[in-house]
């Protein structure tokens, strides 16, 4: 069925099904967490397929284990969430019998954009979202997964009529038709190039957007952080997913006297956690070789422009194939391509710092990044959080902020707008539609408020324009 043509049907089909009661919404997320537990084997399979390397480890705890809690969380909470939010009417409206109140309705249909690094997570996290609102959904995968995003297709097609939960498959013409449909509401996650042509295609239909970017995402490593314990964390944050993360820790700072002993830490760590790098069997591939030659392209630039790259012994190896390893840049500069692009892998430049002050000037002076991290317990981190603005930031620990269903998700600036997760999710796609609902006094005409005005109105009016 064409997209244009499921649009109208799923548009139909909501407005027949007004209001969307609490029970269709719980069967509907029941049905996605079924799909999930159900299939959850032939989902590890398919993403294997499309990375050529990624471990079933990686697959449930990345992907399929954050879906289930976004779904469950949502079932849980679903009942407290649609409740009316009641309000207090201006004064003496409520003394004489006026109500007012907020009532949480779907929006209508959906459009959902993912990509490719967690092609599960970013369909069914939204999707519980948006199914909870009580709305129909219409989603496009990426195309640089294509088993995962075909038994996507499938299963959905299996678990749920067209009419409420649709999946389309394809290319680029496929995304750009989709794009320029008039959704009542489009959640895209991926680059930053991309939603700004996403965002001018919405325009055209003045369809509301959420945009789940990426950007730059530095690290702080506190002048009283343990070095072996910082590397430790940041190792496993940069090297899951091969760095393949929006909320990858982009770039460290890092005490100068303590640059040298991060370095060794950093490699000695990434030899611990993939001892068998020569084989990498429990390390995932860059995606593809377009990424992975975008990749390879920084590290060239920068040794060209003075950095030193190091990578663990064990992968030392220059490889043909899309297993890419570690490496640790220092003597970086802002004219390298890895420190103006988000780097997306598992390259990590360090940056030596002398004061606080330095590190709150690079990050005001650039885009506003999706998440900021800082490992350590001195003020100085507490003071860095609250002159910068991130999307997030999270203290002593990587990437778990986003697993927190109770917390907002959502960039700022460049690296997104709008958020997601939990009850912000819910509210994202539900419209807040205001209700007032007057007493039995007539109280405009109590006050002489309709023509021809009367001394009590006016008088009203001298009273409220007092300072």
């Amino acid at each position: 069925m064409a997209i244009s043509e499921t649009l109208a049907r799923q548009k139909a089909a909501f407005l027949a099904d007004l209001p969307v009661d609490q029970d269709i919404r719980i069967d509907r997320l029941n049905r996605a967490i079924s799909l999930l537990l159900d299939h959850r084997q032939d989902f590890i399979t398919a993403l294997e397929q499309d990375y050529g390397q990624r471990t079933e480890e990686i697959t449930l705890f990345a992907d399929i284990v954050p879906s289930l809690q976004a779904l469950k969380y949502a079932r849980n909470n679903l009942a407290k969430w649609m409740k009316k939010d009641r309000r207090s009417p201006t004064f003496p409206l409520g003394l004489l019998g006026s109500r007012a109140w907020v009532d949480h309705r779907p929006k209508g249909v959906v459009g959902i954009i993912s990509p490719w690094n967690f092609p599960l997570g970013m369909i069914f996290s939204p999707l519980s979202g948006a199914l909870a609102a009580g709305n129909r959904v219409m989603i496009k995968p990426s195309e640089h997964v294509p088993a995962t995003s075909e038994l996507t297709r499938k299963l959905i097609a299996e678990y749920f009529d067209p009419d409420e939960v649709a999946v389309f498959t394809g290319g680029i013409e496929v995304a750009e038709e989709f794009i320029r449909q008039p959704f009542d509401h489009l959640f895209y996650t991926g680059s930053g190039t991309v939603g700004r042509i996403i965002m001018r295609a919405a325009a055209e239909n003045l369809v509301p957007v959420t945009l789940e970017l990426g950007g730059k995402s530095p690290t702080v490593i506190l002048p009283d952080c343990d070095i072996d314990s910082a590397a430790k964390r940041i190792v496993a944050a940069k090297m899951a997913n091969a760095g393949q993360i929006c909320v990858a820790p982009d770039y460290v700072f890092v005490p100068r006297d303590k640059l040298p002993a991060l370095r060794t830490a950093l490699l000695k760590k990434a030899e611990e956690f993939y001892p068998e790098q020569e084989g990498a069997p429990a390390y995932t591939a860059v995606i593809n070789a377009r990424q992975r030659d975008r990749l390879k392209g920084y590290v060239a630039d920068a040794k060209t422009k003075g950095a030193l790259v190091e990578t663990p012994d064990a992968f030392s190896r220059d490889r043909n194939d899309n297993i890419l390893p570690f490496h640790v840049i220092s003597n970086v500069s802002d004219d390298m391509t890895l420190m103006q692009d988000e780097i997306f892998g598992p390259l990590l430049p360090l940056m030596p710092y002398d004061s606080i002050d330095e590190i709150i000037e690079y990050i005001n002076v650039r885009p506003r990044p999706l998440a900021l991290y800082l490992l350590g317990k001195d003020p100085a981190g507490d003071q860095i959080r609250q002159k910068t603005i991130a999307g997030g930031v999270a203290y002593d620990e990587f990437l778990l902020h986003v697993g927190q269903e109770d917390l907002p998700f959502g960039g700022t600036g460049a690296s997104g707008m709008g958020h997601y997760h939990g009850h912000d999710g819910f509210k994202t796609f539900s419209h807040s539609m205001s209700v007032f609902k007057r007493g039995p006094i007539d109280i405009l005409g109590l006050l002489q408020a309709r023509p021809p005005f009367g001394p009590r109105f006016r008088a009203y009016i001298k009273q409220e324009l007092k300072k």
